[in-house]
């Protein structure tokens, strides 16, 4: 017998729904998200069901559920992630209707046993760390954008003609400039204002790069291969292998493409013979194979060769790209394996 645990998650609690291996609710249980609820979790699946081959299914949240994975894979239970698109079907497709803890349990448990192929959760703190370092990079980022065009407005308030070119106010040089411009301007609320709103991107620009050089040493470590494949940096390598989270946890490169929402969707019928765009996915991981070959595209090299040549089919260049795409899925799988095996053991210290 094979008991299938959907269970899903959030902030506080934990519901999780044991249905058998035709669907069938068996039980259900309800835990603080905290360890001693982990470990309640974990006693009451093991007394019901002691003989019993067990899968936890988790949804793919893991701001959320990584302390859970973690107490499930330190007692040596197989833990799968389920992403959050596939409930959708499940619940639809249910005779209850509506949305609550349970229910979302349960259409997670019957998504996970439809799709058994899915991606194992693995206990990866290196690839962790590079997701947690990437993540707060983009959030750097992201805040010093917005602090940017909020002085955009305000030199534009000082000055019309003073209009800093695109992609310049993350330069030091313009910034040092802007301070000094802004120190001869009279005395006013929006020059203060300016001012410091120019000393806060002075700040986060310092921050992100010194992230960035973090992330690049990483790289140069974790995934040596993955760098020098054409148009691969170090961000784009970083984001590659923390959405990935330990390739081998993949079954197939194939697996890894449908994973990352490259691989096409069958669209025949009758006479007709073709594929469409994949929407689903991690999209994060999509975006960073998308940035390989687009980049790739404008090098001379094997990947604008292969765009030319599916062009010369009738392939439109959107079709030849997400060839492309896929086709770098399965160069990316076969480096993160080669990678995975040569791993250090010890990363470098941040500089």
């Amino acid at each position: 017998m094979v008991v299938m645990l959907g269970i899903d998650v959030h902030k506080n609690t934990h519901t999780a729904v044991a249905v058998e291996q035709v669907g069938r609710k068996l039980d259900q249980k309800t835990v603080r998200a905290t360890d001693a609820g982990h470990r309640q979790l974990l006693r009451w699946a093991l007394r019901n069901w002691p003989d019993t081959e067990l899968t936890f299914a988790v949804e793919d949240c893991r701001h959320v559920s990584t302390r859970l994975e973690r107490a499930l894979l330190a007692a040596g239970q197989t833990v799968v992630r389920v992403p959050p698109k596939l409930m959708a079907g499940a619940r639809s497709s249910a005779r209850t209707r509506g949305k609550s803890d349970p229910i979302d349990a349960l259409a997670i448990a019957r998504a996970a046993l439809r799709e058994p192929n899915l991606p194992a959760a693995t206990h990866d703190s290196v690839s962790r760390e590079v997701k947690l370092l990437v993540d707060h990079r983009e959030d750097l980022v992201n805040t010093r954008t917005q602090v940017q065009n909020r002085l955009r407005w305000h030199l534009h308030e000082l000055d019309p003609e003073l209009d800093p070119t695109a992609r310049s106010l993350d330069r030091l040089c313009e910034l040092d400039r802007l301070t000094a411009w802004l120190a001869q301007q009279p005395a006013s609320m929006v020059v203060r204002i300016a001012t410091e709103l120019v000393t806060d991107i002075r700040a986060l620009t310092v921050r992100a790069n010194a992230l960035e050089r973090e992330l690049a040493q990483r790289m140069a470590h974790l995934a040596p291969r993955l760098l020098a494949i054409p148009g691969c940096g170090a961000l784009t390598a970083a984001k590659i292998v923390g959405e990935t989270a330990n390739v081998t946890r993949f079954r197939s490169e194939a697996c890894f493409a449908m994973h990352a929402g490259v691989a096409p969707i069958p669209a025949s019928s009758g006479k007709t013979n073709r594929h469409r765009l994949a929407r689903g996915g991690n999209r994060q991981l999509n975006a960073a194979l998308h940035r390989i070959a687009v980049t790739q595209t404008r090098l001379a090299g094997p990947g604008r060769d292969y765009i030319h040549r599916r062009r010369t089919t009738g392939d439109t260049t959107m079709e030849a790209l997400r060839a492309l795409k896929r086709r770098l899925a399965r160069v990316v799988y076969n480096t993160l394996h080669h990678d995975t095996t040569q791993q250090p053991t010890t990363l470098p210290a941040a500089a």
